[in-house]
């Protein structure tokens, strides 16, 4: 067991794209956690999906033996976090974990929104803040700058900001002794009844459920029997030890100390997040305060193409759930769709990264449902209910009010776009609280519907500001709204799929581009096909496919009018009485293009 003096624990926090995990790979270098040749570029990113889009979705902990310059050997565990605002919740769970943070800022950039964020996540969890400059290779880099940026935006002292290059090692000697003198070790008392937080859990195909723990008092060991506090479960410790980043086994592990156990539980949901895990035969008198539960904020329904493989769909969302608990998902059934599941994410990313997970791991073709929100309904009888589905509002009679999220967004974006993202910000029913200036970017804060801001804001948000502008955001409570329920029919007919739920000033123009969508999708039929939106029984907007006709005309040379008239009335009672009863056949394709996120 390592002396309480000796240890440092942070965690490494920044805007996307300003170098945490290549700053990981050289600090895990510079401590000879990995031989050169076991070294690669973003080594902590172990998912394929991470690796190809440059991003870390899950926070990653290795344990690095450091010799500093006074002769001592110290041990640093280090929590390499995302840096996008889907994944704020990693961040926060791993923030619990440590005594200090380490913020990179990129000296060419500058502090951006999500750098804002993490920071204030840092201050409000008592943490000890050292300002990394990275990139000061660049020869754009800014240091002076930027260092008057995190003063001024921040309100951090920024004097002793380490300037480092994590693509060359440059600066990261003297990074490592600032973390050694700067970060405050950790507190515990070895003799106190066994307390640790379970930070993390994941399932291994060899060794079931990894529990990732910060142990604040007594000792774990191998072999003791442990209680979670939470559920009252008792499991047997198996197997102890840190990552170096490569598994290593232990003991024990100490106060202070970050490790991972594993005890034969079968199943991620046996382990909740945040709970504190005790000895089963001298249990502590409290539970750590542990972590508010992640709630979803986007919805959408998950169908398979082809209906055979919906068992293979349950299967491939249990496992993908075994890994990441914020994932939420329960059945349903769709008139047009078939059989399904109505999945709940943390954000827009996070759900594409689930999508792309289920078609590449587990080689599945699936249509996804247009994202919604989570509406708060109010009935006339008094009780609350949460509506997840537009396809199961009740009727508009038993609602007295409908209730939607809105968000505080913070937008830092520079002062030749602002005009520009202050209108899209009021077209998307936005309310302004403050607009500030740094240097010559401004900070805007806006509250926002969430509904308006799940469907394209941010990538027309990156478009009119020329990749420039960065976006973050954090729920602000449920407001009430003039919302309604729009229902798409083809034929007459509603299609379940593609209703959906929105503010009833926008319903003409959503209804209207959905649809011009399905006129294009739908092949035409020997009859005329009407589609309309309709809110209730008034229809906001309206299409129409065009019959196919035959020319019943053909065999009439001159002759009478008459003749002529005759038959095109036939025709037209036959068309007719042909719409009555005829099905319109809505391609599969029809679906998957009409239901794409994101308004053309």
């Amino acid at each position: 067991m390592t002396e309480l003096a000796r240890i440092r624990n942070f965690a490494i926090v920044a805007h996307i794209d300003h170098g945490k995990s290549t700053l990981a790979d050289r600090l895990i270098q510079h401590c000879g956690g990995l031989t050169d040749r076991e070294m690669r570029d973003q080594v902590l990113d172990t998912m394929d999906i991470e690796r190809e889009r440059g991003i870390t979705i899950k926070a990653q902990t290795v344990r690095l033996t450091y010799a500093a310059d006074d002769g001592e050997t110290y041990i640093l565990n280090l929590l390499d976090t995302p840096g996008h605002v889907d994944f704020s919740y990693e961040v926060s769970r791993s923030l619990a974990a440590c005594e200090g943070s380490l913020l990179v800022v990129d000296a060419t950039q500058g502090v951006e929104a999500q750098t804002l964020a993490n920071v204030y996540l840092a201050i409000d969890s008592n943490h000890e803040v050292i300002v990394a400059l990275n990139k000061i290779d660049l020869p754009a880099a800014e240091p002076d700058r930027i260092r008057g940026q995190i003063e001024d935006v921040i309100g951090l002292d920024a004097s002793e900001a380490v300037s480092v290059s994590a693509k060359t090692g440059l600066g990261v000697p003297q990074l490592l002794e600032t973390l050694i003198h700067r970060i405050p070790p950790p507190a515990g008392d070895a003799d106190a009844p066994l307390k640790a937080l379970l930070v993390d859990s994941w399932y291994d195909l060899y060794l079931g459920v990894m529990i990732l723990v910060r142990v604040k008092d007594g000792r774990l060991r191998r072999g003791m029997r442990i209680r979670m506090m939470s559920t009252g479960a008792v499991q047997q410790v198996e197997q102890v030890g840190t990552f170096t980043p490569k598994t290593t086994m232990v003991d024990e592990l100490g106060p202070g100390e970050i490790g991972y156990i594993t005890a034969g539980i079968k199943a991620v949901a046996d382990t909740d997040v945040g709970d504190t895990i005790t000895d089963d035969r001298t249990p502590a008198d409290q539970a750590l305060p542990g972590f508010k539960p992640s709630v979803p904020v986007v919805w959408c329904g998950l169908y398979p193409i082809d209906a055979a493989d919906f068992e293979a769909l349950r299967e491939s969302l249990a496992r993908l759930r075994l890994n990441d608990s914020s994932f939420h998902f329960d059945p349903e059934t769709s008139a047009a769709l078939g059989s399904g599941f109505r999945c709940g994410f943390l954000g827009l990313l996070h759900m594409e990264v689930i999508l792309e997970r289920l078609q590449r791991e587990f080689d599945l073709d699936l249509i996804a449902t247009a994202p919604s929100v989570v509406y708060r309904l109010i009935l006339t009888d008094g009780s609350v209910i949460e509506l997840h589905n537009p396809a199961d509002m009740p009727d508009p009679v038993k609602i007295s009010t409908m209730e939607e999220p809105w968000i505080r967004a913070t937008i830092l974006v520079p002062n030749d776009y602002l005009g520009a993202v202050l209108q899209l910000c009021t077209e998307r029913r936005g309310e302004q609280l403050e607009l500030t200036y740094a240097g010559s970017r401004a900070m805007a804060i806006y509250r926002l519907p969430l509904n308006e801001v799940v469907f394209d804001f941010y990538d027309r948000l990156k478009s009119i500001s020329r990749g420039y502008a960065s976006f973050d955001y954090e729920m602000d409570g449920f407001t009430e709204g003039d919302l309604a329920k729009v229902v798409i029919l083809v034929n007459g007919e509603p299609v379940d799929a593609l209703s959906f739920v929105c503010h009833r000033s926008q319903s003409t123009y959503r209804g209207r581009a959905i649809c011009q969508r399905l006129k294009d999708l739908i092949p035409r039929h020997m009859f005329k096909i009407p589609i309309q939106a309709a809110i209730g029984g008034q229809v906001v907007a309206r299409e129409t496919i065009s019959a196919l006709r035959k020319d019943v005309t053909a065999k009439c040379y001159g002759g009478d009018i008459t003749r002529k008239r005759k038959l095109l009335e036939k025709q037209k009672a036959g068309k007719k009485r042909m719409r009555q009863f005829g099905k319109v056949e809505i391609p599969q394709n029809a679906f998957i293009n009409a239901l794409k996120v994101g308004e053309d």
